[in-house]
């Protein structure tokens, strides 16, 4: 087994299919930030358009609406490695493509919604099959350290890219940044067709409204859950199109381009790296409650870009959220996998991403024509409002305020095929 020090350390490295995962998690989240920033500059370079920033961005949101619950369906039949390569593959063609029609000439906006669409669809995918896969690939023990883990293995990627990412749109352009995105998702495939494990035990099969019906019957039994959901629908609706829509056309015009914002995006994700390492060992006694604070805290973005902050300052705030949050979703991760059945937690995570992630479109949509409309800083200011309104009534349920972490199972006799060289 390689690295004997560091599985003494962290006993979760001693897992061979948990290491071909985090290594597709330090890949796919590098070259997807290659998108992060590639997608907001080509649209601007073509059209300079936040109308149609705001409906390219909406494109890759939508696909969620239907294709997390095809996800959810699919990772709970299937190996929920095989379902993420679908979606790694879709998001490659997607990516890939824009890059190629930058590269070629001016695109069209509906060639750049459309293959937005591709990529929204990819991503809807990989939600609910991610959520799924963790808990098959170590012991309930040790599900803590390794989603705090293999998330700081994202972030940490992210920050690279991230910065990477705007350094290179600015020397090469957007289209050669989308390319490398479409190219780095498709290294990830052989890694992720190499994990063994299987998909969850099930005795029997029904059609996919009988599955639906059954996801969602666990999902609005748990009243800390669709609570939750629905005040993220909200409050990532409102962030959304404050600042990753405005955030781009702030930094252009009033910070730099597409440097400064690849600055923030990077400031973010070192945030996240700090909070993943916290993540690893802090257990939080009211994760719910934890979570719903947590959301509160995102209005700090759309105040930092309305006035606009100074850019040492915006990238403190974004360091500050990214840490919060990072250790609210390990929280949250660890919180979902011990208290909804193995065989259901694909589907119950396609419902909690479509309902959180559901309002985002309407977010994209409607912040383009009201920033014309009143301004882009009176938007963000009432975005930051909204974010702490709907956090507030959030706690009012005694579940959210009250329900404590589970302890963690006692460790189970490890399969001797889940070690390394075996």
């Amino acid at each position: 087994m390689p690295w004997p020090g560091l599985a003494r350390r962290f006993p979760v490295l001693g897992y061979r299919d948990f290491r071909l995962l985090l290594a597709d998690r330090l890949l796919a989240p590098a070259a997807f930030a290659f998108s992060m920033v590639g997608v907001s500059f080509a649209v601007l370079d073509a059209t300079g358009s936040t109308a149609d920033l705001s409906y390219v961005l909406a494109a890759q949101i939508l696909p969620a609406l239907v294709f997390a619950l095809a996800g959810g369906i699919f990772a709970d039949r299937f190996a929920p490695q095989r379902v993420i390569v679908a979606a790694n593959l879709m998001i490659a063609a997607g990516e890939g493509g824009f890059g190629l029609l930058v590269l070629l000439g001016q695109p069209r906006l509906w060639q750049m919604i459309a293959l937005e669409t591709l990529t929204g669809a990819g991503m809807a995918v990989f939600y609910p099959a991610s959520q799924a896969l963790l808990p098959r690939l170590v012991p309930d023990h040790l599900l803590q350290e390794a989603s705090a883990m293999s998330r700081l293995a994202m972030n940490a990627a992210q920050m690279a890219g991230a910065a990477i990412a705007g350094v290179f749109v600015a020397a090469a352009g957007p289209g050669w940044a989308l390319a490398t995105c479409g190219i780095g998702m498709l290294g990830t495939v052989p890694m992720l067709l190499a994990i063994r494990a299987p998909g969850a035990k099930r005795t029997e099969h029904h059609n996919m409204l009988r599955e639906l019906r059954d996801g969602w019957s666990a999902f609005a039994s748990r009243k800390w859950l669709w609570v939750t959901t629905l005040q993220y629908s909200v409050v990532l609706a409102a962030w959304y199109g404050a600042f990753d829509v405005l955030g781009p056309v702030v930094a252009r015009l009033h910070l730099g381009g597409a440097a400064a914002w690849g600055l923030i995006t990077a400031a973010d994700a070192v945030g996240l790296i700090i909070g993943g390492v916290i993540a690893m060992r802090l257990t939080v006694r009211r994760p719910i409650r934890f979570v719903v604070l947590i959301g509160a805290t995102c209005a700090i973005s759309p105040l930092a870009l309305a006035a606009p902050w100074p850019l040492p300052l915006i990238c403190l705030a974004a360091v500050g959220l990214g840490i919060a949050v990072e250790i609210m979703m390990v929280q949250w991760t660890v919180t979902m996998a011990r208290n909804v059945p193995p065989d259901l937690l694909a589907r119950v995570s396609a419902y909690d991403v479509l309902g959180s992630v559901g309002a985002m479109p309407l977010g994209a949509l409607l912040v383009g024509p009201i920033a014309a409309a009143i301004r882009g800083s009176a938007t963000q200011y009432g975005a930051a409002v909204l974010i702490v309104a709907v956090s507030a009534l959030a706690l009012i349920p005694h579940e959210v305020r009250a329900m404590r972490s589970g302890p963690a199972a006692a460790p189970e006799e490890e399969p001797a095929r889940a070690l390394a060289g075996v």
